[in-house]
């Protein structure tokens, strides 16, 4: 069947799911937060703080409800005070500056306090199925605290230290997904406005965001009522929301194959539909040198403190500029002008200028590229089951074809299965600990490696009747039926595994955290170390009143103006 927009082919998945190549993925016009955005422009929805009942200390109770064409969602927000020796961004802290939860409809008063005896204390208590989402946050301490000194003093606060850090508060927990009580997907997917991946979630950061400024504002003009004044429109808008995020959200993108898949196809396709364009029109190259010029701002106030990301930041960097003098040398006439510079760049750029280059190649292309966005969802019980009347050589040759990375590890190498991944007694979130240590984890480990189980697989494969059913071997070795279940998956969605040894002692967990950060429309990533990171999400983006067709497009990027002094 040919295509309905003619694309080149894909790249590959040997090139794609690297992980690499993953960890070095920027947000796109795909990302979930920017079509959360294009949503509510064009659906109008409308968003008012319905309630204010916060002290001079900045405790306290506030509501902000989003008004669909179809449903309200509001955003119950419970702010504390919070003693600094309390204010961890650990997922073992048990207290936070300020907790949240989305749900459905407007609370009366009898609903907040309900959730005021247990949104505060997050897996402590419960919430219903009226809500969607749980979250915490905590303010980002110095910068807070500049914000409110400065308007409370009649001054706008310092563009270079709002540059660098990005962010009055940070979450660092937005459960979903059933969690704590919390609706589940089954339930989610009757909400149409909430029928994209992660679409509540990214909702619930939106209004987050709104109530850190309301916070900073209403704390000033209660330290100085004569002197205080609100921030800038401007300078409001480079503000978005911090997040801290571990190793508790690495195994989603291991455990959603189907997602994954449906994710990173949506990505490829809008790509591939890009370099086949014969010719770029004198307003679409426009754009991209504006958005060009202005990744290159982004880039210069990226700030973080990691080596690995120091270095990969400088890269960008240097990149771009490249990028920009290849441009200024050849410019983007001629036939298949996208095709041919992203050739160029697989040549002179590092993965993370090549990476950045996919990004902007889609956002001139919003016809081409947008409609892509309703694919990437998945029904994913559809896939779970096995077909059991599969051969054996069959499955032998999926997976030599699919898994060929793995079976040229070896595994009986304690380098190459050195972490395992398991669930903390405690906290029941995910954790990555030695094999060979003290504790003996094995006993506990999660099926999070299918590199390692397929070259299991494999090698009872080789040895079983190439006729028998796959129903058969599983009857023999009931051990792989999860992997049997994986291969099945991946080949019928090409992208549906991460080409990488997930356990071996070279294993960057971040790089996992940053893809699947980057599909919800990160930026800014700063690892704190190779199993955490820090990160802003609506950095740039416009408020509810001033969200039209036009500001919903162009945000993600700092205006060319806004660079900071010192990168």
């Amino acid at each position: 069947m040919t295509p309905l927009y003619p694309q080149v082919p894909l790249r590959s998945p040997e090139t794609v799911m690297r992980l690499s190549r993953m960890g070095a993925f920027h947000q796109s016009r795909l990302s979930f937060m920017r079509v959360l955005l294009r949503r509510m422009a064009a659906e109008s929805w409308r968003v008012e703080r319905s309630r204010w009942e916060v002290d001079g200390r900045g405790v306290g109770v506030a509501v902000y409800t989003a008004h669909t064409p179809t449903r309200s969602y509001s955003l119950v927000c419970f702010a504390h005070d919070l003693p600094p020796s309390m204010r961890s961004d650990r997922v073992i802290a048990t207290a936070w500056d300020a907790t949240f939860t989305l749900r459905h409809g407007i609370p009366d008063t009898e609903t907040i306090k309900r959730l005021a005896d247990n949104v505060p204390h997050q897996e402590a208590g419960r919430i219903s199925d009226t809500e969607l989402v749980l979250a915490r946050a905590n303010r980002s301490v110095r910068l807070f605290e500049h914000v409110v000194a400065s308007l409370a003093a009649g001054r706008q606060p310092e563009t270079d230290e709002v540059a660098r850090v990005g962010y009055l508060m940070r979450t660092t927990a937005v459960y979903g997904a059933g969690k704590f009580g919390a609706a589940d997907r089954e339930v989610l997917g009757t909400h149409e406005a909430l029928d994209g991946p992660f679409r509540a979630e990214m909702l619930a950061v939106y209004l987050i965001r709104l109530f850190s400024l309301d916070m900073v504002e209403h704390l000033a003009r209660a330290r100085a009522p004569d002197t205080a004044t609100l921030l800038a429109p401007a300078i409001r808008r480079r503000f978005g929301i911090g997040n801290a995020t571990g190793l508790g959200m690495a195994p989603f993108l291991i455990n959603h194959p189907t997602l994954l898949n449906n994710w990173m196809m949506a990505r490829e396709t809008a790509l591939a539909r890009v370099r086949a364009l014969p010719t770029a029109e004198p307003a679409e190259r426009d754009r991209f040198h504006s958005l060009l010029r202005r990744a290159m701002v982004n880039a210069a106030e990226w700030s973080t403190g990691h080596p690995l990301q120091l270095v990969r930041v400088e890269a960008l960097r240097e990149d771009l500029a490249q990028l920009v003098a290849h441009l200024d040398g050849t410019g983007l006439a001629g036939s298949r002008p996208w095709d041919r510079l992203y050739r160029w760049a697989e040549d002179n750029l590092s993965v993370e200028g090549q990476e950045q280059l996919v990004s902007l190649l889609l956002e001139p292309y919003p016809h081409l590229v947008d409609g892509l966005a309703d694919c990437m969802s998945a029904d994913e019980p559809r896939t779970f089951r096995i077909d059991g009347a599969m051969t054996v050589d069959e499955a032998r040759a999926h997976l030599e074809a699919i898994y060929d990375w793995a079976l040229e590890i070896d595994f009986d190498d304690p380098s190459a299965c050195q972490h395992v991944w398991y669930v903390s007694e405690e906290k029941l979130e995910p954790r990555l600990g030695p094999r060979f240590g003290e504790e003996a984890l094995e006993p506990y480990e999660q099926p999070l490696a299918p590199g390692r189980d397929a070259a299991r697989m494999h090698r009872d494969l080789v040895v079983s009747w190439p006729q028998d059913s796959v129903a058969g071997f599983l009857l023999d070795h009931p051990q792989h039926r999860h992997m049997v279940r994986r291969l099945q998956m991946a080949v019928r969605h090409p992208y549906a595994e991460i080409r990488d040894n997930t356990i071996g002692e070279d294993l960057l967990p971040i790089d996992i955290l940053r893809c699947k950060l980057s599909f919800f429309g990160a930026t800014r990533f700063d690892p704190r170390s190779d199993r955490w990171v820090q990160i802003v999400m609506y950095q740039g983006a416009p408020f509810p009143a001033e969200l039209d067709a036009d500001s919903a497009e162009d945000w993600i990027y700092p205006p060319e103006e806004t660079a900071c002094t010192t990168p």
